[in-house]
């Protein structure tokens, strides 16, 4: 009770003034800070650029890991057909082979005919122009066989000459009309276009024999980042950081190849892949030829035709060795053509009539 009036006593004098502060001087601001502040925005900035570069890298590395999983996996359901396609390339080669030997056993079935029919013709006992007829007509069916499983008109030729030759000889005039109908099949034969089946055999052996030259579309060419370095190098020795850092930056070169392929399972084609690819396409030049041989025309045509498809999906376009192969293989198919063999019926007829009057 005491204390609160002696506090509240106290004179005017003793009550504390309040402190006015003086008023500071404000130091102006100089270059140097704008600069400071200028060069913190930028390195924000630059921090802020280098986060969205780095978010941008991840996602794109991210898509790309995803194609490369969809391509490996896509490279390999690739493998697998073809194999299968291997499997059935090989099967149909030992079909083609079983016919093929089809094919031996009638020309051996048409040699032993021919020799039955020389020795039936030598048994008989005929006149000398009847003798000429047998031997004539038997000697032109004879050819005329040879010409279905040859596939050329030679063995034809070759006998309407002698036959004309022997009627010339044999100067009966009885004989005109058989001289006449043989010089009319030789003039309608030879004015016939036939397949070259010799020509066209060499063409797809040739071929068969450069598959494994021939360079792919995805391989990779031979660059000259090393000669060039060597012959730009100095004489002197290069510091050891030096050549380090130029074996790193040959390195990375190496790292990335820019090549135009228009066909995308060319690139997606495997280095064990290559040798199926090489191996199908030799079985498909191979299944033409049989099927030459066996007298399949348009079997050929199709095979000639998936193995140029084959050459030009698959190897490089722009190399030599790969565009002679295409223009021989564009020959071949303008050499398969579809031509029935011309017969020699007339002259056949003739025979018969000439020989059934007498």
């Amino acid at each position: 009770m005491s204390s609160e009036p002696a506090s509240a006593s106290t004179t005017p004098s003793e009550v504390p003034l309040p402190e006015i502060a003086e008023p500071t001087a404000q130091r102006p601001q100089g270059p140097a800070d704008g600069a400071g502040r200028g060069v913190m925005y930028v390195f924000l900035a630059l921090g802020a650029l280098s986060l969205v570069v780095s978010s941008m890298l991840w996602q794109r590395l991210s898509n790309i890991q995803e194609q490369l999983a969809r391509q490996s996996a896509d490279a390999g359901a690739n493998a697998i057909e073809a194999r299968t396609l291997a499997r059935q390339a090989q099967e149909l080669a030992r079909e083609t082979a079983a016919r093929q030997a089809l094919t031996d056993t009638r020309l051996s079935e048409v040699a032993l005919q021919r020799a039955q029919i020389e020795e039936l013709v030598q048994s008989m006992s005929r006149s000398r122009d009847e003798n000429m007829l047998v031997d004539i007509e038997a000697a032109l069916r004879l050819a005329q066989q040879q010409a279905q499983a040859t596939g050329s008109v030679e063995p034809l030729l070759a006998s309407l000459r002698s036959a004309d030759q022997r009627l010339e000889r044999s100067g009966q005039p009885r004989l005109s009309r058989v001289r006449a109908a043989v010089m009319r099949d030789t003039d309608r034969i030879k004015s016939t276009s036939t397949t070259d089946v010799p020509g066209l055999l060499v063409r797809l052996d040739d071929l068969a024999r450069q598959v494994d030259e021939l360079p792919l579309a995805n391989a990779v060419p031979a660059t000259g980042v090393l000669a060039g370095a060597a012959r730009q190098a100095p004489a002197a020795p290069l510091p050891w950081w030096e050549r380090v850092l130029d074996d790193i930056r040959d390195e990375a070169r190496g790292l990335l190849r820019a090549s135009r392929i228009d066909q995308p399972e060319a690139v997606l084609l495997a280095p064990d892949q290559a040798f199926f690819l090489r191996e199908n396409l030799k079985l498909r030049l191979l299944n033409a030829r049989l099927a030459l041989l066996s007298r399949q025309t348009d079997s050929a045509r199709a095979d000639v035709a998936a193995a140029a498809a084959a050459l030009r999906k698959y190897f490089d376009p722009a190399a030599r060795k790969t565009q002679a192969a295409a223009a021989q293989l564009q020959q071949v198919q303008a050499q398969l053509r579809t031509v029935e063999l011309p017969r020699i019926d007339e002259t056949l007829a003739v025979l018969a009539t000439t020989a059934a009057r007498k």
